[in-house]
């Protein structure tokens, strides 16, 4: 039987696959659904910087709320809801103990003092490794991409001294230079990078002249994106590589390693298949190994890499891929236009 062991910001996985962060992996039961089915770990839902600041404001009013009330109260404790970002410290935690595969921790914040405070203290949960979703939202401003990117190295740079948690950063493919952009962060010692965040997109309703929000599922042909960042980036950098987006079956996890990757992160073919559709995922890869008779990941990971190209092959991830494919069209899709 096929060896899918792997390993992954420093931590051993018994699979490659690995649960996105999203509402599934926000439940427990439905976590240990996930962890049977034969996930090598999971990322808990996101704790954003917007419920931080949400709560900060509702706790301010749930303190004053009986400011102008007769002084005599009956108690002198207002009565408050357990929510916000110190339950999702607590769940974390929770979810920890409760899980036998290793559980990542998710932030997604703003402001540097955010990043640094929460980050400490998603530590102190005891999970396995934190992944930091880096993200700025378009908008017209005096800032350059070289200030955004210099501030986000720079909040890195403070967060990696600040804790010891292995540490992995789930970025978008909206950068001038992605590959070098990397390449910086990996020297701040970051252990590990997802290709790449799947962003909320919204959309308009041309009937209603309304915007329409509604939650979109990643699909096949959108894993062609990281798939070609984790061929250019394999054994290039020193932190390990998890492809991310569209990857929906065994098939998506077979290519994605040939590429390089070390894991893969699955979200809309768990909403889509249920969680047991890691099981068959994972079956679909041991069968095509043992056909191919690889013992394990290492056997074939990175073999279509850039790095291990041969020459006849070196133009697959680069921009005469695109020029050869206007210059020689294949006749399928020849015929398929004409």
């Amino acid at each position: 039987m096929a060896d899918l062991t792997t390993t992954y910001m420093g931590l051993k996985l018994k699979s490659p696959v690995i649960a996105g962060a999203c509402e599934l992996t926000s439940n427990i039961d439905k976590i240990k659904k996930i962890e049977q089915a034969g996930a090598g770990a999971i990322f808990c839902k996101s704790l954003f910087e917007e419920e931080i600041q949400l709560e900060s404001l509702e706790l301010d009013k749930d303190l004053h709320q009986h400011d102008d009330m007769h002084p005599e109260a009956l108690t002198i404790f207002p009565d408050l809801e357990e929510k916000g970002p110190d339950y999702h410290l607590y769940w974390i935690k929770k979810t920890k103990n409760n899980s036998e595969i290793p559980v990542i921790a998710s932030l997604n914040a703003v402001n540097e003092e955010i990043w640094i405070e929460y980050a400490k203290k998603i530590e102190q949960t005891g999970v396995d490794g934190i992944e930091l979703n880096l993200y700025s939202s378009p908008c017209i401003n005096q800032n350059t991409s070289s200030k955004i990117e210099e501030k986000q190295l720079a909040i890195l740079k403070k967060i990696r001294k600040a804790i010891d948690l292995p540490i992995s950063v789930k970025l978008s493919p909206y950068y001038t230079n992605l590959s070098g952009f990397i390449k910086q962060i990996d020297n701040i010692g970051i252990d590990g990078f997802v290709l790449f965040n799947r962003f909320f997109q919204s959309n308009i309703d041309i009937n209603s002249e309304k915007f329409t929000m509604q939650f979109n599922f990643s699909h096949k042909d959108d894993n062609r994106l990281p798939l070609r960042f984790t061929g250019l980036l394999a054994g290039k950098v020193k932190g390990a590589l998890c492809s991310s987006t569209g990857i929906m079956d065994s098939d998506d996890v077979i290519r994605m390693i040939l590429a390089g990757a070390d894991a893969v992160q699955v979200v809309s073919t768990l909403y889509k298949n249920g969680p047991n559709h890691i099981k068959t995922i994972l079956t679909g890869l041991e069968k095509w190994m043992d056909e191919k008779h690889y013992s394990n990941l290492k056997d074939f990971r990175g073999k279509m890499s850039q790095e291990k190209l041969n020459s006849k092959d070196i133009w697959a991830y680069k921009r005469a891929q695109y020029v050869r494919m206007l210059m020689q069209p294949s006749e399928d899709l020849m015929n398929k236009i004409f």
